[in-house]
């Protein structure tokens, strides 16, 4: 789209998990800005660009620090979350070396508040090193054959009950799919309340999983039941497990019980006559 070209420069040099060096991004913005000039159809004042350059960095940095705050905060993909503190620290390293002065002195106060370090540090998940003993193991089970097997290593978990969510089964179309098919995860999101449902196992679930990270715990259970553990328990599960490995950089063991019994059967050699098929443990 037509616009003015420092944003998109500035987009690109000041990307948060890029975390360019300040000679990169002055290297490179000088080669865009020679690479620009032979595309316009006027002669480029490079003066105007660079003095106008900062103003379009700090509207890139405030937009991206709003979207991380709306996709990350209310729509809790973990992702955005864990961006968070990524662009606040960009911001500061934007505001100390461009100071406004007397120009703005409100804004940049404003701005100095945000970047604080405990504000930084309040938007800084708990994440798991190398050497963090913990596993979560998630899995999706059908409630017709009973719970699954608690973990023995702590005695539990939870245990999420997706039965009240409508159940995608239903519809002729999605019958023999499962959670992870596009039809199923589409109305499982646009058409149901199971994003409101997981919003809250996030909260529930993140509590203990920072709390164990801290704590040097080994091990915790969360497993998602539904009545045929197919369509709602495997979407919960999977999406828990990319929420915990995007958020908290966590070992995660997933476990589609029913769905990886029916792989686990489809798999197997023919039986040869006579003889008893083997039944996955």
């Amino acid at each position: 789209m037509n616009g003015a070209p420092q944003y998109d420069v500035a987009s690109l040099l000041w990307q948060a998990r890029a975390a360019l060096p300040d000679d990169w991004k002055m290297n490179l913005l000088a080669d865009y800005i020679t690479a620009l000039e032979p595309l316009l159809d006027k002669p480029l004042n490079k003066l105007s660009f660079a003095s106008q350059y900062n103003g379009y960095v700090l509207i890139r940095l405030l937009q991206v620090l709003g979207a991380y705050g709306f996709r990350g905060l209310f729509e809790r993909k973990a992702h955005f979350l864990t961006s968070i503190p990524l662009a606040l620290k960009n911001l500061r390293s934007f505001v100390a070396t461009n100071p406004m002065g007397i120009a703005l002195p409100e804004f940049e106060k404003v701005l100095r508040l945000c970047v604080d370090d405990e504000i930084v540090q309040q938007f800084t998940p708990v994440q798991a090193s190398e050497t963090t003993p913990l596993v979560v193991k998630v899995c999706s089970f059908s409630f017709k054959q009973g719970l699954p097997i608690v973990d023995n290593e702590n005695g539990g978990g939870f245990v999420f009950d997706c039965r009240g969510i409508l159940n995608p089964g239903r519809v002729e179309s999605m019958k023999c799919q499962t959670g992870r098919d596009k039809e199923v995860i589409l109305y499982l999101e646009q058409q149901t309340k199971m994003p409101v449902f997981l919003h809250s196992v996030f909260d529930v679930v993140d509590i203990s999983v920072e709390d164990y990270i801290k704590r040097g715990f080994e091990s915790l259970y969360v497993s998602f039941g539904c009545t045929g553990g197919q369509h709602r328990s495997v979407y919960a599960a999977d999406a828990l497990a990319r929420h915990l490995r995007n958020k908290f950089k966590v070992k995660v063991e997933l476990q589609h019980c029913v769905q990886d019994a029916k792989n686990w059967i489809n798999t197997q050699p023919p039986t040869p006559e006579g003889e008893t098929s083997a039944q996955p443990q």
